[in-house]
């Protein structure tokens, strides 16, 4: 297996002397990336977030591919995962590999809107996987809870 490293040269991960410190450095960027997003969603309402530029055809077609998807449910990550699960996710994904920069890097992902990240409620998953999921539960208005959490005095928008 050959992978891209810096500048665009190959690397081979059997090769590499500190895979360990790559390894160490992505879940680093993985944790910032969950800790980033959450900060977001305490000072601004998910259902007014955007994610990406390109969040409505992502949504769109999320909801295309995946009719049955229930953003209030906690996710199956064996189904997600299953040889089925992946060949579904892996066509989806790879309609953003030129568009979404890190379309396939990892992410955290939690397994149901009504908690926040832990360990056991939390999954990890692709970077596609978290933004379609997550826009998503953003339109469902799912993640307001947390920016009413942080801001009890302000008006929900629920009605």
């Amino acid at each position: 297996m050959s992978l891209e490293g810096p500048g665009g040269a190959s690397l081979d991960p059997e090769q590499a002397e500190n895979f360990e410190d790559m390894e160490k450095q992505f879940a680093v960027k993985v944790v910032q990336h969950m800790s980033t997003y959450w900060s977001i969603l305490e000072r601004t309402r998910g259902s007014k977030l955007r994610l990406t530029k390109l969040d409505d055809d992502i949504y769109d077609h999320f909801k295309r591919d995946f009719p049955d998807f229930d953003p209030k449910e906690t996710i199956d990550e064996d189904k997600m995962k299953s040889k089925e699960g992946k060949e579904k996710w892996r066509e989806f994904m790879t309609a953003y590999e030129k568009t979404v920069d890190d379309y396939n890097f990892g992410a955290m992902l939690r397994s149901n809107p009504k908690f926040e990240y832990g360990e056991k409620e939390t999954i990890f998953a692709m970077r596609m996987q978290f933004y379609a999921i997550e826009i998503a539960r953003n339109r469902a208005g799912l993640n307001d809870w947390i920016y009413e959490r942080e801001h009890p005095g302000e008006e929900s928008t629920k009605t």
